[in-house]
């Protein structure tokens, strides 16, 4: 098999690259090791910045995003049971972010790519990525019982933290940044309306809290006297700092929502919502970065380069960032001839994703209270806070971090 461009990882990443490519005439052949029901469940972010639905809109990946997603014009800080509401347009000129799912955007790109574009394999595992220093690199792969070869002139690695592309880089190229944090999130999903319409983010001396939310889904009433009525089902999204290492079946769910409303507590008449819980999974925080993103012709994407701390709501739009970078670059090279751009690649990114970093760093020790914390770092971290509900230029900085960073 040959192509111009095998990338390797149905994830969003992925299959937005193979869009872009198609959109720009140029031939790809995406491998992915799960299954189509798979990807479609797979529970990752639901934060889109505003460039990233910008993209997908340019792709034609925009409709339902549109009609189901919702757009939120700002989020809401708490601390020391005070409440200030960050507002994105008019901090950022206009900018926003949407709430929609990854699984919905996935759901979206698959069927683009198996209606309009180029082969999607599922249950296709990549084996290896083979001269990858040379013209011709090749990856090694099996599909349906047997192995094969896609043989390529540029292989961009979307496989994630686990995946092979990364490890064709000899390792003696290689220098990597990290920081693991001493805590998680234990995320739960559950059956009940949210009970703010904009993202809460809270700071508590117990630690740090999260109020989301998913866009409500239509689906009939259960009832059979009513069946022919459609209900929306209203879905929360909510997160507890917990230690690392936390068993989430450790925590029953009437202690879940006793712990959430502690956190949320505010002066006012606030209430939070409770309802049945469908979910319940930890997540652990670290950020990474593997540079370079290049060798040869083969290019990283999305978190096979880099990960971040859910915090900022940044992992889902760097990958998006790196496949637009790569995807212009590729499309200059056979438009002009000149290699320009795909050299500079990885130096691209690399501006982007560290200033991701910082932001995701900075929202991180901002909110989360550390193992063993001072009373003068919780007086900074108030401080902090403080800062930003009473500056105009400190609260412009975290509005411009969050609705996010140029994909130039």
């Amino acid at each position: 098999m040959r192509t111009t461009v095998g990338i390797i990882g149905a994830g969003p990443a992925g299959l937005l690259l193979a869009r872009l490519l198609h959109n720009a005439g140029i031939d790809s052949v995406v491998l992915e090791s799960r299954d189509r029901a798979y990807v479609e469940r797979r529970q990752r972010a639901g934060i889109l910045e505003q460039g990233t639905a910008d993209v997908l809109r340019a792709a034609g990946a925009g409709a339902r995003l549109d009609r189901e997603g919702l757009r939120h014009d700002g989020i809401e800080l708490r601390f020391d049971r005070r409440r200030h509401r960050v507002d994105f347009p008019a901090l950022t000129g206009g900018r926003s972010v949407m709430v929609y799912a990854q699984t919905e955007v996935c759901k979206d790109l698959i069927a683009l790519q198996l209606a309009e574009g180029g082969p999607l394999l599922f249950e296709a595992e990549a084996l290896a990525v083979e001269d990858a220093g040379t013209d011709a690199p090749r990856v090694r792969f099996r599909h349906e019982g047997r192995e094969d070869v896609l043989e390529c002139e540029y292989v961009v690695g979307c496989d994630g933290f686990w995946g092979v592309a990364r490890k064709a880089i000899p390792a003696e190229l290689v220098q990597v940044f990290e920081r693991t944090y001493p805590f998680g999130w234990l995320g739960i999903l559950a059956d009940v309306p949210p009970s703010h319409d904009e993202l809460v983010y809270a700071r508590h001396d117990r630690g740090f809290a999260l109020l989301s939310m998913r866009p409500p889904v239509t689906r009939h009433h259960p009832s059979k006297e009513v069946a022919s009525l459609p209900i929306e089902s209203f879905v929360s999204r909510l997160y507890l700092q917990v230690p690392d290492g936390t068993d989430a079946e450790a925590w029953s769910d009437e202690a879940i929502w006793d712990e959430l409303e502690r956190r949320f507590e505010t002066a006012d008449d606030w209430r939070l919502e409770r309802g049945p819980i469908t979910q319940k999974s930890v997540t652990p925080m670290r950020s990474y970065v593997h540079e370079p993103m290049r060798h040869g012709r083969l290019f990283l994407a999305g978190d096979a380069a880099h990960i971040v701390p859910p915090t900022g709501a940044k992992g889902l739009n760097l990958a998006v960032g790196d496949v637009v970078t790569f995807a212009r670059a590729l499309a200059h090279r056979q438009e002009t001839g000149s290699p320009e751009l795909l050299d500079a690649y990885s130096e691209t990114c690399l501006r982007r994703i560290w200033q991701a970093e910082r932001f995701s760093y900075d929202m991180t020790t901002l909110l989360h209270r550390a193992p063993g914390a001072t009373g003068f770092e919780d007086r900074l971290q108030l401080a902090r806070l403080d800062r930003i509900a009473s500056s105009r230029a400190a609260e412009t900085d975290l509005a411009e971090g969050y609705t996010g960073f140029s994909f130039g």
